[in-house]
């Protein structure tokens, strides 16, 4: 069903059942999956491809080019999965001229005005909620949460069923189940989403107990590393936990200024 004011470029491939709704504008090498529904007033350039059953809300543009002052027309990519949904004003570019595609997998959920920028790499089942800005290499792995008008400076990771609470800003990397609040400050384990994600007690309360060495005091990182590791496993999710530490490149948010009760929860 494609709306007779929708332009559809020569190289557009569309799979069965596709919705493309009024003043939609398709324009480059674009293979829409089966399914996708184009509400209205829907962008989508360059060289992209999207997986089955995604809904694009009104004013979504993808793959335009990406906002880098270096980038000089070169083909780059944007690769989507399936089932995300992209509400109002979601703005998704392709690669950057020293990059190649930017990638969002699987039933992730972008509300109005997100932004994610040139080359970043979203997993499954994120949430980028209303005015949230990614910058590029920004790195989500599954089940992140970022709340309203958060910032995310270039080449940050966040790690899985991490949370930004709103207004919150980082240029370190977020650690994998932690809460994250102000200017990259990592406030407690994210209780909530884990107990929502199945996560038995036992390793809830190992991860706090894990946090609270880590970033219950504001300390060397590497030292109380160390002293996490000497105590002995703890379980896939503190080792997950760790290997994320341990292979940040930009730093880790670190813990409040004072010591707080880590043990509370989102």
């Amino acid at each position: 069903m494609i709306h007779p004011s929708a332009v559809i470029g020569p190289e557009v491939e569309l799979d069965e059942g596709v919705e493309i709704g009024p003043f939609c504008y398709l324009m480059g090498r674009i293979k829409l999956g089966p399914a996708n529904r184009l509400i209205s007033h829907v962008t989508i350039l360059g060289d992209t491809e999207l997986g089955p059953a995604n809904v694009l809300h009104s004013n979504v543009v993808i793959g335009d080019e990406p906002q880098d002052v270096e980038y000089r027309g070169g083909r780059r990519e944007v690769r989507i999965g399936a089932r995300n949904i992209f509400r109002e004003g979601v703005t998704i570019h392709r690669g950057s001229e020293h990059g190649e595609r930017t990638v969002i997998g699987d039933d992730n959920f972008l509300m109005q005005n997100a932004h994610v920028a040139h080359d970043c790499r979203i997993g499954n089942f994120t949430i980028i909620a209303g005015g949230a800005i990614l910058a590029g290499w920004v790195e989500v792995a599954d089940r992140a949460i970022i709340s309203g008008n958060c910032a995310v400076h270039q080449y940050v990771r966040i790690g899985r069923l991490a949370f930004m609470r709103g207004l919150a800003r980082t240029s370190r990397d977020v650690p994998p189940f932690c809460v994250l609040s102000d200017t990259h400050t990592v406030r407690a384990i994210n209780v909530v989403g884990l107990r929502r994600a199945g996560f038995a007690p036992a390793t809830i309360g190992a991860l706090r107990q894990a946090f609270k060495i880590l970033f219950g005091r504001r300390r060397n990182l590497r030292l109380a590393l160390a002293e996490l590791v000497a105590q002995g496993p703890r379980g896939a999710e503190v080792d997950e936990l760790v290997e994320f530490i341990r292979q940040s490149r930009r730093g880790v948010a670190f813990g409040p200024a004072q010591a707080s009760d880590a043990a509370q929860s989102e």
